[in-house]
């Protein structure tokens, strides 16, 4: 039978199937809303299903499915279903077996990745490799990279291979191979990223391996170059439904399209204002232009929401009508109104983890006809990582459980550690196990052998690490470069571990010495991987938390014993977590702090990305607020200490797009009295805030006279920070900075105070160097 008789006779039997089984009970059906029943029955053609927050996306999808293979119109190996995790294709298989009681294998359900490794060890070889091919850790993959920049004699301290990584990925997200990187992108890495890209993917088929981005890729490369392959999975593969959609990016889009093209029966269930991904490839606009690309779809909206209370979502729904790209929606519930979004401004970031913590405790005990709740039922999300430390440690003061979701506790990171390690070091000289974890970080050219070297001269004299180091260097054991890296590490411990006995001795600036002279804080300055920012952040906090101490000694001693402070898991414990962590996660309680200009949203993101980037971040924002069920607290601080140095604080722009019918405000009275703001509103604010009908602020008066322009301010100086003006010009070449028109870029050149600085998004530009700062410090700067 030819492919089109077979279809045709398929069809033919659909209607017979559909009115055999007309008559017995659909409970998978009967249990949708309106819009989720129109949404599981327009079963051809292509469908955009725009599902809010909270409106049961999942079960619509699941019984969508369902209806395929119950109704007949689809056996199990003819779906294709695609999520973004394994954790969600499991899921949903365990949702299908239970309403249909059992099925018989759906091979095309899984992730993006799963699904085309099993479509490409069935066709390696057009690709040039074998069925049996492997697939690269990250770990392969940067160690294949480094022979490949060693061989090119590139620097590879100042071109890194997570630079290169990094880039390659991202260019395999827009689905190019090296032949099809266009020329804007040509000059990256260097000017040498396409020939290394080249090189890079001969070298994996000579291996016979892939990394994770080759598996799309060479799908796609096959389905592009072999039409008659494609042809035969478009014949298998007669339905295709696609989860999260909104975060999908170039080569997932051409991958669906591509399988879609023939029979067109795809539906995408995805939410535009739920698109958050985008610094890691995701395209919003794949779901924006749905209609173009496939004529004549059904967009269905789900909006009616069965987790949040409608003043939740009336906040939620006013900030992200402030985003023009958008396919729009109105989410609505059926449940009472509830408690409005409370809104609270704070002194600063340690007043507010006291009072988030204090409400933690209140609503345990349940207050004012609201709970109990449990510590389970509470979560605290957070714009970035670094802002979790003040909760942590007031938590841990107050004896708090809490959990950290995507990440280690603050005092468990790696950075911290090591850090914790220099400072043991520098306290207690003998201490052997803080010398091995920092006597080659960052890396001195002290091997295995060479610290074995050192095992042994110590354990020769019966002394500490520390002194058989020295011994070693005095007689000549170890030479080479690692013989005066070790010499300046040894004579910097000495003089810290001096500077520690000195009683009237600063405890922060020793602190940032030993951070700063070490190297190991230019270690993570020059480090290119994504979590480099993130990392430099907690530092600056670490040394932030030295505050409320009188001495390392003190600080060490108190972190060693809330270390030792821990729960069972059994426990309920508050969370604690990064918005980004908290997509598709829902509480009853939901606190969000740090909602000021700079912090949340992010600068860094609007520097990067301008009004894209600004637009994320509202859609972050909406994600935050809609995480709640009962009660959504926003809270932000009038002033924030950053590495030493006290900043004030505007308010999130977010905040005046929050609808003031739907938001309480509890800002004590008074708070923006004493200095912060414009003079004599202080008694305005008081009455406004007193009547909790009306939010406004003297920080927000400020922002909106600023709305149309925000000028940069200068660094300034903190009690102990001195910055040298000469020093702050004074750059080399391969140096990162950060200009306030053009962005990001890296010192190709230097011509007395000009330098010629190659942008990430500008070019090339001669730019005078007191109008650039080190990249690393553009976070630090107030605007």
């Amino acid at each position: 039978m030819s492919q089109i008789d077979e279809s045709e006779a398929f069809e033919a039997a659909v209607p017979l199937s559909q009115r055999a089984m007309a008559a017995r009970p659909r409970p998978y059906i009967d249990e949708l809303n309106p819009a989720q029943r129109a949404a599981v029955l327009a079963l051809d053609g292509p469908v955009l299903m725009l599902a809010g927050a909270g409106t049961g996306k999942t079960k619509a999808l699941t019984a969508r499915i369902v209806h395929l293979l119950d109704s007949g119109k689809a056996r199990p190996n003819e779906i294709l279903a695609v999520t973004f995790t394994n954790k969600a294709a499991r899921e949903m298989k365990d949702r299908v077996a239970r309403l249909l009681g059992q099925v018989e294998g759906m091979p095309w359900m899984g992730t993006f990745h799963a699904i085309s490794v099993k479509i490409l060890r069935r066709h390696a070889e057009l690709v040039g490799l074998k069925s049996n091919f492997t697939i690269l850790d990250t770990d392969d993959q940067l160690r294949l990279l480094k022979q490949l920049i060693v061989a090119a004699n590139i620097d590879e301290k100042r071109w890194p291979a997570r630079m290169l990584a990094g880039l390659i990925d991202h260019w395999k997200n827009r689905a190019w191979t090296p032949a099809k990187v266009p020329a804007s992108e040509a000059s990256a890495y260097n000017n040498r990223g396409t020939e290394l890209y080249d090189q890079y993917q001969q070298r994996l088929r000579e291996l016979n391996a892939t990394d994770f981005g080759d598996l799309l890729l060479h799908v796609l490369t096959i389905f592009q170059s072999h039409p008659d392959v494609l042809e035969q999975y478009r014949r298998w593969l007669r339905y295709i439904l696609v989860d999260e959609y909104q975060d999908t990016n170039v080569a997932q889009y051409m991958w669906l399209r591509l399988l879609a093209q023939t029979h067109r029966n795809i539906c995408c269930v995805g939410d535009d204002d739920q698109s958050i991904y985008g610094w890691r490839g995701a395209e919003v606009g794949n779901i924006l232009r749905f209609e173009k690309d496939f004529p004549g779809a059904q967009v269905i909206r789900l909006e009616q929401n069965y987790r949040s209370t409608p003043h939740i979502l009336a906040a939620a729904s006013g900030i992200i009508a402030a985003n023009a790209g958008r396919l729009g929606k109105t989410l609505w519930t059926e449940r009472q109104e509830g408690e409005k979004v409370r809104l609270i401004g704070h002194w600063d970031g340690e007043e507010e983890a006291r009072w988030i913590g204090d409400e933690v405790e209140s609503f345990q005990r349940g207050r004012g006809g609201l709970g109990p709740f449990r510590l389970d039922d509470m979560a605290i999300l957070v714009r970035a990582s670094h802002q979790m430390r003040a909760f942590e440690d007031r938590f841990l003061t107050i004896g708090l459980p809490y959990r950290v979701i995507g990440g280690p506790r603050f005092y468990e990171r790696l950075e911290i550690r090591d850090a914790m390690a220099y400072f043991r070091l520098a306290v207690s000289p003998d201490d052997d196990l803080a010398f091995e974890r920092v006597v080659n970080q960052p890396k001195r050219g002290l091997g295995d052998k060479a610290q074995q070297e050192i095992q042994r001269e110590a354990r020769a004299h019966g002394t500490s690490l520390l002194e058989g180091a020295r011994s070693l260097l005095a007689r000549g054991g170890i030479g080479g470069k690692g013989a005066g890296q070790l010499r300046a590490f040894v004579d910097g411990m000495d003089r810290w571990h001096g500077t520690t006995l000195d009683r009237d001795h600063d405890h922060i600036r020793l602190a940032e010495q030993i951070l700063d002279e070490s190297g190991y804080t230019a270690m993570w300055q020059a480090d290119k991987t994504p979590e480099a920012p993130g990392r430099l952040e907690n530092l600056k906090e670490l040394v932030k938390a030295l505050e409320q101490f009188e001495n390392l000694q003190g600080f060490l001693e108190h972190v060693a014993l809330i270390m030792e402070n821990e729960t069972e898991e059994s426990v309920d414990k508050v969370t604690i977590m990064t918005l980004h962590a908290a997509k598709g996660l829902e509480f009853p309680v939901v606190f969000l702090p740090g909602w000021e200009d700079g912090l949340f949203p992010s600068q860094r993101a609007m520097d990067e990305t301008g009004l894209k980037g600004l637009e994320e971040e509202r859609r972050l924002a909406y994600v935050g607020i809609t995480r709640a069920e009962q009660l959504c607290t926003i809270s932000f601080a009038a002033n924030r200490r950053v590495y030493g140095q006290w900043q004030s604080q505007l308010p999130s722009r977010f905040i005046d797009e929050l609808p003031s019918a739907h938001v309480e405000v509890l800002t004590p009275p008074g708070l923006y009295g004493g200095g912060y703001g414009a003079a004599g509103m202080a008694s305005s604010l008081e009455a406004q805030a007193l009547r909790a009908d009306v939010y406004d602020s003297p920080g927000w008066k400020r922002m909106q006279t600023r709305a149309g322009g925000r000028p940069m301010a200068q660094p300034r100086e903190s009690r102990h920070v001195t910055i040298d003006l000469e020093a702050v010009s004074a750059f080399a070449e391969g140096d990162r900075v950060f200009h306030q028109k053009f962005g990001y870029g890296h010192v190709m050149g230097i011509e007395g105070d000009k330098l010629d600085i190659d942008f990430e998004k500008a070019g090339a530009k001669k730019v005078v160097a007191r109008f650039v700062v080190a990249a690393h410090q553009a976070d630090d700067i107030p605007f």
